[in-house]
């Protein structure tokens, strides 16, 4: 959402889904959930790390990408990588540089058995939220008039302006939307993963962008496709090959992707007049 409106890549989006992951860390410890898993202590952690995300989202484009908003896009590029590195220090600062476990705020019960597969409910539960999630998204941003005001701002935000919409306002809440999404995302991933680190949120941050351009940048479905195109072929060339590779085979599609067809599955070829 926010390449599509401000044509920038927000490097710093991975580091929010780690603050996300400590958040929820923290929220189960002040809540006293850590010994008491179940649905509603996973919802009250995940309302909080959504709730704090967003909030930071906001703090970052107000603070540091607004003021550059008609400066060169290198300039706001180099910002952006700076934001991410200043969140990741200071969650080493704040949090400390050693990993932690992540409570477990929700019961795990397998409820399918084949052979050593197994699908248990924390797999149910996140697929379930995060669907209901990506589904919320979409019916925002294509049927509410806020998503008509963002979609219309992505198109253009110097005719925006002149047809009155409040671009500022219409920026800043889809960095608040995103940076829920984010938080959201670290609690999740940290349920079924429970290590968590100040670093945690290079990697996927870099590959959330990829899986949006193997999808088509600004396509919903295409970025959730982009996601599964890349996660089934970590975990299969973890299974049948090697974890070492999973990490280049995922960079791998992307490749290929920009090589074949650089506008992504679902995305669109726009021609730049100059």
């Amino acid at each position: 959402m926010v390449f599509g409106i401000l044509k920038l890549i927000n490097f710093a989006h991975g580091d929010v889904y780690m603050i996300g992951a400590f958040v929820g860390y923290y929220a189960a410890r002040f809540f006293g959930l850590l010994h008491e898993p179940s649905i509603s202590s996973f919802g009250i952690v995940l309302i909080s790390s959504m709730f704090i995300c967003a909030f930071l989202g906001f703090l970052i484009e107000r603070i540091a990408y607004r003021p550059l908003r008609s400066a060169p896009r290198i300039t706001s590029l180099i910002t952006a990588i700076g934001i991410s590195l200043f969140l990741e220090y200071c969650a080493q600062l704040i949090f400390g540089p050693d990993p932690k476990v992540f409570p477990q705020i929700l019961n795990s019960v397998n409820l399918v058995q084949w052979g050593e597969v197994a699908l248990n409910s924390y797999h149910v539960l996140i697929f379930s939220v995060s669907f209901i999630l990506m589904v919320l998204l979409r019916f925002l941003v294509l049927k509410t008039k806020y998503g008509q005001a963002m979609r219309a701002v992505s198109e253009d935000v110097k005719v925006a302006n002149l047809l009155g919409l409040p671009t500022n306002t219409i920026i800043s809440l889809t960095f608040i939307m995103g940076a829920a999404l984010a938080g959201a995302a670290g609690v999740l991933v940290g349920t079924v993963y429970p290590r968590i680190d100040p670093l945690m949120g290079i990697v996927p941050g870099i590959k959330a962008f990829s899986a949006a351009v193997i999808g088509g940048i600004g396509n919903f479905p295409g970025a959730v496709l982009g996601g599964l195109i890349m996660g089934l072929s970590e975990e299969m060339v973890a299974a049948y090959w090697s974890s070492s590779y999973r990490d280049a085979i995922a960079f791998a599609f992307l490749i290929i992707i920009l090589l074949v067809k650089p506008s992504g599955f679902f995305g669109k070829y726009h021609p730049e007049k100059v």
